[in-house]
Parts: structure tokens; C-alpha cells; sequence
């Protein structure tokens, strides 16, 4: 159990209808009147589902000990996708189901975090940036000067972002795989 006043960013609890959420943000409020309490923001883990909640101060909670293993993701294989733990070599398959969120990013011998909540599979946890190579790009409008103008771009795993007019297929870009976004050319 843990108070919600000690509450950090990334940690897991797990409420009483059994749910995993993941705190995204929080804030203490401490009002003129009445009693202090904790607004937070967590994210569930096994629908991926955002809530805001609000806490009594000093309410506690069950923490949920999620392990994270470091695995390379090897290759698809029909519908599922074929992973392989670092360290002992065991491989592991899940479902699109399970992977669904990282897929746009995901490329073959990447290394991913599998989280696990007592033999439950939770999810993939992807780096926060990857680099994937433009395969195809709207053309640039000639003339069109105006900044942040974004055009639409197919990356090697099919998955399309918005970048801006200058980037070219065959360009390797990062991307932010929390949001999706264009971060910059990668110079690698």
C-alpha cells in the first residue's frame, strides 16, 4: 500500500476493481477550505484508457509490481508477433491485439521493454524515439513558405506522420512515439 501523497510520475497501482493504471501526472491541492487531496492523471495499462481521478489526502493504495524485461523483437508471424527475452533467449509471441499501440514504430531486431504483471503480458513499452526512413511523401507545394506547413509521409512500417515540406522519401527521421510526431531529421 501507499499513500497517495507519495504519489510519483510512472508509478503503478492497481484499484479495487483489479484495474493496473500508471500515474501520468498528479498534482497536490491543498484548498482554502476543507481538506487537502491529490488530482491525478493515470493511464490503464491493459486498455491504455486515460482517466482523471481525485484522491483524499492520506487515502492509500495498493502499488501493482509491474517487471519489465528487456526483449528484441525478431519478426511477425501470421497474427502474432515473435519477441526474444535478452538475457535468457526464450521467445516469447504475442497477439496484434497486445502490440497493436507500438506497431507504427516497431522494426525487426528492435529492443522494446515487455511489461508483466504476475505472468500477465500488459504491453510493449517502445524507446522514446525511434528512427524510421521515409518510403513516401506527399510532394512539397512550390511557393509554400509559411512555417509549420506539415504534408503527409509514409515511414518503412507503413505508418504515416505529418512532417514538414523539405523532408524527401528515402530520408531517415526520429519520431516520438508517445505522440507520433516528427521530431527531426536523424543524422546517423
Amino acid at each position: 500500500m501507499v499513500s497517495v501523497n507519495d504519489l510519483k510520475t510512472g508509478l503503478t497501482v492497481k484499484t479495487s476493481d483489479g484495474s493496473i493504471w500508471q500515474v501520468i501526472e498528479f498534482q497536490h491541492v491543498k484548498p482554502g477550505k476543507g481538506a487537502a487531496f491529490v488530482r491525478t492523471k493515470m493511464r490503464n495499462l491493459r486498455t491504455g484508457a486515460i482517466q482523471e481521478t481525485t484522491f483524499r489526502g492520506g487515502e492509500r493504495i495498493e502499488r501493482a509490481h509491474i517487471e519489465r524485461k528487456r526483449m528484441q523483437y525478431l519478426y511477425p508471424m501470421g497474427d502474432t508477433y515473435v519477441f526474444m527475452d535478452n538475457e535468457s533467449y526464450e521467445q516469447l509471441e504475442l497477439t496484434s491485439e497486445q502490440v497493436k499501440a507500438a506497431l507504427p514504430y516497431m522494426l525487426e531486431n528492435m529492443e522494446v521493454s515487455i511489461a508483466d504483471y504476475n505472468g500477465e503480458i500488459l504491453g510493449i513499452e517502445l524507446p522514446t524515439t525511434v528512427v524510421l526512413t521515409i518510403v513516401e511523401a506527399d510532394p512539397g507545394v512550390k511557393g509554400d513558405t509559411a512555417s509549420n506547413v506539415k504534408k503527409n509521409a509514409t515511414v518503412e512500417t507503413g505508418h504515416i506522420i505529418q512532417v514538414p515540406l523539405f523532408i524527401e522519401p528515402g530520408e531517415k527521421v526520429t519520431v516520438d512515439t508517445r505522440t507520433g510526431e516528427f521530431t527531426g531529421r536523424y543524422n546517423g
